[in-house]
C-alpha cells in the first residue's frame, strides 16, 4: 500500500475547477479545501509507490489551474 498527500496551490479563481478535476482521478480518494499557504490537499492511495508517483506526476500536476504542489509520502513503520 502507498499513500500520499498532495498540497496544492491553485491560480486565483481556479479552486473549483481543480477540485472537479481531482474528483475524476481514480487514485484520489479524497480532497479538502484549505485556508492558508495551500488551497487544496488531496489524498492519493495506491497499491504501490510506482502507481502513486505516476498518478501525481502524470495526472495531478498537469491539471490546468495548479500553480504549485508539494507531495508528502506516508510510510508504514
Amino acid at each position: 500500500m502507498a499513500i500520499g498527500f498532495v498540497l496544492i496551490t491553485t491560480l486565483p479563481g481556479k479552486e473549483q475547477a481543480v477540485r472537479d478535476k481531482l474528483d475524476e482521478i481514480e487514485l484520489v480518494t479524497s480532497r479538502w479545501m484549505l485556508f492558508g499557504e495551500y488551497d487544496i490537499i488531496a489524498r492519493v492511495h495506491s497499491d504501490d509507490e510506482f502507481s502513486l508517483t505516476k498518478c501525481i506526476v502524470e495526472e495531478i500536476r498537469p491539471i490546468e489551474g495548479i500553480a504549485d504542489t508539494k507531495t508528502l509520502l506516508g510510510a508504514e513503520l
